[in-house]
């Protein structure tokens, strides 16, 4: 057959066309092109935040209410979610929560925190995309808008957050509550910001020993203690127990100078006569230290949170395992290898745009450090953020700031306010140090960046703040929950003290973003030290209370780790008491004294493909549409004196 040198050179043209996308496919990272975050549905369903959304929980009885029973237990049941009228079948359901979970048990409430997993009995599905969604209960805050509004704020500013938005939660066609909304930090999050080909996500913590404690709290209350208590007798001594029993401290021993007064739980306070040696024994399975920085004590001369602190402690995988224990990708020996080799370059502030993505990291702690919360990094809990790891670079995602704007240690007016409100944005830490937190500390260390971070605070209280844009977004947010929020069955707080919380939620912000500005202009000091010396420019905070926009003591209502329960409210009790109780409320069943299950195992992500670096447009200013500008190395936006 004879073919014509047309056909010929067609050929050799799709042949040529085939090696230069090839060749593109292969190298967009060597050529600086970055292919487009993944689109997924329920960015613009679920969390749409400009309505109000609804979501109807339909699950069997006895089950939910075992569940809630044994909520500490944090396990699994089956149930049908009608998302905005979309039916969605074989989901999973499940409290969760560690301190806030204890503090609603304590109250006599079942208002928990709720997560959902699409895909926990059926592999791969999801809603439009989404695997994970965590529903918050709002606890510790009147204002409903704490964690909304921080979430808010990040991805204004260009900062990785997750997506929230307000929902109307029924159980059963039952009227439950107001909640918020949250996109779960798992593969879906990853996909959205990172592309198919993300990196490792961690989620550090060394929280655990005070979760196991506020378990055991919880058990009591829940089981045969509280049976005990009631009829006037004293709980089983835990030394009773032997080490054969699984109750083992493993190698720990409390110093001979121990003082409990010296360990933060919070609000929680040791009473005056209390004794480190009658804690007696730990529940089963749990274990004190035995590890270099996993444990309570870790090792040597550490707290057991370095690792969490993301310090450089050696080479040796287990000194991280509050770190490498809470992954929530498939982590190899190579991955963390690679995650200490940034750590240890992160100690030296040598090259730190290696392992840091810098501008990714300075836009999380200008909204981080904007809104003063504590329970987190720059406390000294040294928890509440997930890690981002790709190709050696680190970064930071945001989560759980109903604690924020100065509410952790309890709020309160005068020094307090003005403390949060003036907090100095260049040494951002409360009870540890920069030195300690070495991926802020090390990047405030040094002028570039430094200047850098300034110049991001400068677009940001000027475009979220002083354009009015924040007022916007409280009214749409005030306005659309509102309604709701008055006619909450389970609400922790009065409507009236939701008012209330709201205008000093404005009043805080309002003043912050004026002690803000100051701080960067220059006439108001941007150090602690500076502020001790002259405090004469500090912004006046007037009557302004921070115990108004709730607080973990929640006013006494039995909010701490310890707290009393008078004034607790519940599903179908409280304020709202008046209104019909059904079976799902406060039933006999519900206050079955059953010991807790162990939590079903969360299946192992699946093997992700090549690594080829981070993949993500530029970010755009949500005012104007355009991409934010490029703060490189080389830049001089402003400089202070």
């Amino acid at each position: 057959m004879i073919r014509s040198k047309f056909t010929d050179r067609v050929c050799i043209g799709i042949v040529v066309l085939a090696l230069v996308f090839t060749i593109l496919f292969c190298y967009t990272d060597a050529l600086g092109v970055q292919a487009a975050e993944v689109e997924l549905g329920y960015e613009t369903r679920l969390f749409d935040d400009t309505r109000m959304h609804t979501l109807d929980i339909q699950v069997d009885v006895a089950e939910w209410e075992q569940m809630l029973s044994e909520a500490a237990s944090k396990t699994y049941i089956p149930c049908t979610l009608v998302i905005d009228g979309e039916t969605i079948g074989n989901a999973a359901i499940r409290p969760k929560g560690n301190t806030s979970l204890s503090s609603v048990s304590s109250m006599g409430s079942q208002r928990y925190s709720f997560k959902v997993e699409f895909d926990h009995y059926v592999s791969g599905q999801t809603y439009h995309g989404l695997d994970k969604l965590s529903l918050n209960n709002l606890i510790y805050d009147t204002t409903y808008l704490k964690d909304y509004l921080v979430y808010d704020m990040m991805n204004y500013i260009g900062a990785d957050a997750p997506l929230s938005s307000f929902v109307n939660i029924t159980v059963n066609g039952e009227a439950w509550g107001l909640y918020l909304a949250v996109e779960g930090i798992e593969e879906a999050f990853l996909q959205r910001n990172y592309g198919s080909n993300y990196g490792e996500l961690y989620k550090p913590d060394s929280m655990q020993l005070r979760n196991d404690m506020q378990d055991m709290r919880l058990q009591f209350q829940e089981g045969d203690g509280a049976q005990a208590a009631a009829e006037g007798e004293q709980p089983a001594a835990a030394s009773d127990a032997t080490p054969e029993a699984g109750r083992d401290f493993g190698d720990f021993e409390l110093p001979a100078d121990f003082d409990p007064g010296d360990m933060d739980f919070g609000d929680f306070e040791f009473p005056a006569d209390f004794d480190p040696e009658d804690m007696g024994t730990p529940p089963e399975g749990m274990e004190f230290g035995g590890g270099k920085g996993g444990g309570f004590g870790g090792g040597p001369g550490r707290s057991g949170s370095s690792d969490v602190a993301l310090q450089y402690i050696d080479d040796d995988p287990d000194s991280y395992s509050n770190i490498f224990d809470s992954a929530k990708t498939d982590v190899t020996p190579a991955d963390q290898a690679r995650l200490i080799a940034s750590l240890k370059q992160l100690s030296t502030g040598e090259n730190l745009e290696e392992v840091v993505n810098v501008d990714e990291v300075l836009r999380y702690f200008v909204a981080h450090n904007f809104v003063v919360s504590f329970d987190s990094y720059t406390g000294t809990m040294t928890h509440n953020y997930y890690l981002y790891e790709e190709d050696g670079r680190l970064s930071m995602i945001a989560w759980d700031y109903n604690l924020a704007f100065g509410t952790f240690s309890g709020g309160g007016s005068g020094d307090a306010a003005s403390s949060a409100v003036n907090y100095p944005i260049d040494t951002p830490v409360s009870g540890t140090t920069l030195e300690d937190r070495p991926l802020l500390g090390q990047l405030l260390a040094n002028e570039t960046y430094l200047e850098q971070y300034h110049a991001i605070f400068d677009e940001f209280i000027s475009g979220y703040f002083e354009s009015g844009h924040f007022e916007q977004v409280l009214e749409q947010a005030v306005s659309l929950i509102s309604p709701y929020v008055e006619q909450d069955p389970s609400a922790f707080y009065s409507y009236e003290e939701f008012q209330t919380g709201v205008e000093a939620l404005r009043t805080f912000c309002q003043l912050r973003a004026q002690s803000v500005r100051g701080q960067l202009d220059g006439t108001i000091p941007a150090t602690e030290a500076g502020q001790q010396a002259d405090s004469s420019a500090l912004i006046d905070t007037g009557s302004l209370s921070l115990s108004d926009l709730g607080s973990m003591n929640m006013g006494g209502r039995g909010g701490g780790f310890g707290g009393d329960r008078g004034g607790a409210r519940c599903p179908g009790t409280g304020r709202n008491a008046a209104r019909p109780r059904t079976a799902l409320r406060r039933t006999p069943a519900m206050r079955r004294q059953n010991r807790p299950r162990r939590r079903a195992s969360h299946p192992t992500p699946p093997p992700k493909g090549r690594r080829t670096g981070r993949r993500r447009q530029p970010r755009k200013n949500r005012l104007n549409g355009k991409p934010w500008p490029s703060l490189g190395q080389g830049f001089s936006f402003w400089k202070r004196d």
